[in-house]
């Protein structure tokens, strides 16, 4: 059975922030991942982290300006400058949480921007944030998300994360594949999966078109944890969706699967 993190940004929103720790760590999980931990300091969210004996399976670098729309400036360009001192910080954050995969958002592209220019940013700024990470020994992942989530999103498939993958041409980057995002994209996750298992550093799940538990809508995760063991795949994966009531309810999805 697939190992599962708990997405600490969408997951015990009954508690604070920090507090979320504990709760994952008390419903059973040894691993977590959120958006962005920018609101705390480093040595807060490690404190938290670690005091639970939890792992950080993955973060994203800072997103630009989240409230204005912003969802991501490594492809942006003439934002360079900004993207490479988003590198440093995250770095700091990852060091302190011995987090060992780092997701770096492309950003959107207007309808009327040159988009080749944009996938040329993006890859020079992927190769830039893949060799300083990985002195650390971090892996950097791109995740395409759908564009009715994210209208415009630079990277909406798996086949332009490929594409945009090796163009940077690093060794340590890879991706992250969300079985939401890329059903939403054009589905038949199977293959999708396996053509793109040489790739695949990270996993996660929501449920389609409400994005709430797994076992919730049009996706048969049985089907798909099963084919997940039987490829070999054996990182995190992580659970990042919208309970429909509270947390620990919803959590039961994880005894209909066999995970508990």
């Amino acid at each position: 059975m697939p190992r599962f993190a708990a997405n600490l940004t969408m997951l015990f929103n009954e508690h604070p922030f920090l507090d979320r720790f504990t709760a994952a760590a008390d419903a059973g999980f040894e691993a977590v991942e959120f958006l962005f931990p920018y609101d705390h300091s480093p040595q807060q969210v490690a404190d938290m982290l670690h005091g639970r004996g939890l792992t950080q399976a993955l973060f994203n670098l800072p997103p630009g300006d989240w409230a204005a729309g912003e969802r991501g400036i490594a492809g942006l360009p003439g934002r360079e400058q900004e993207f490479q001192d988003s590198v440093g910080l995250a770095l700091d954050y990852a060091k302190a949480l011995n987090c060992k995969t780092l997701h770096v958002m492309s950003g959107i592209c207007p309808p009327d921007a040159d988009r080749a220019h944009y996938l040329e940013t993006y890859a020079g700024n992927l190769r830039f944030a893949a060799e300083m990470l990985g002195k650390e020994g971090i892996t950097v992942v791109v995740e395409p998300l759908n564009n009715r989530d994210v209208p415009n999103y630079l990277i909406p498939r798996p086949a332009d994360a490929r594409q945009v993958i090796n163009a940077a041409g690093a060794g340590n980057l890879g991706l992250q594949f969300d079985f939401y995002h890329a059903q939403i994209m054009g589905g038949d996750l199977s293959r999708s999966f396996e053509a793109n298992l040489d790739l695949i550093r990270h996993i996660q799940i929501a449920g389609v078109p409400e994005r709430h538990e797994p076992t919730v809508g049009e996706i048969n995760y049985g089907y798909l944890f099963a084919l997940i063991d039987r490829l070999g795949y054996d990182g995190w994966i992580g659970c990042e969706y919208k309970p429909r009531a509270d947390t620990l309810t919803g959590l039961r999805w994880l005894q209909q699967v066999g995970a508990q």
